[in-house]
């Protein structure tokens, strides 16, 4: 078994109740810290399971069934070249020498804010581009892929994606 970490987004209960922080913590969320910020309930977890598709599935199911709406996954998906630093262990300067063609060709195009002076790339796809060139491992693209997954899952509101998930797991598996 491995830890994984990543936080849940999620909304619907009053963090004032008495019992705000327990509800989580007996629906099976005692591997997350639990807070309350800018308006919203984040779980950062700490989640041993066979795999990243996994701990994922059965956090949102406990987060879920200690009554709150699962609102999304982090990490987030959009990164700057900081966070791609920050994710990677590059250096800031050597992921700038890539998106700009210094380093090595065909460094994806940013997907959002590409006009403005700090563009935004998606991180599945910059995480495949940096396993191609050797800088990550073919797990990081896994479970950038797995996140983004979930993602569509909640927004499809299907709270139940262990299955879908473990799909999507797969198929990159045998990709890479």
């Amino acid at each position: 078994m491995r830890t994984y970490e990543f936080s849940i987004i999620a909304s619907g209960l009053d963090p004032q109740a008495e019992n705000f922080e327990s509800r989580f913590y007996d629906c099976g969320c005692d591997d997350a810290l639990v807070s309350f910020q800018k308006g919203h309930i984040i779980l950062d977890f700490a989640r041993e399971a066979e795999s990243i598709d996994a701990a994922i599935a059965s956090a949102v199911e406990d987060v879920i069934a200690a009554g709150a709406v699962v609102d999304r996954i982090e990490p987030d998906p959009l990164v700057s070249l900081s966070d791609i630093s920050a994710r990677t262990g590059l250096t800031r300067s050597a992921i700038s020498q890539y998106a700009k063609g210094q380093r090595q060709r065909e460094f994806p195009a940013p997907v959002a804010r590409v006009t403005s002076e700090s563009p935004l790339w998606s991180w599945p796809v910059v995480a495949c581009w940096l396993f191609e060139h050797h800088k990550v491992t073919r797990d990081v693209v896994i479970e950038a892929e797995v996140v983004r997954e979930a993602n569509r899952a909640i927004e499809d509101r299907e709270w139940h994606m262990h299955a879908r998930l473990r799909q999507q797991a797969e198929k990159w598996e045998a990709a890479l």
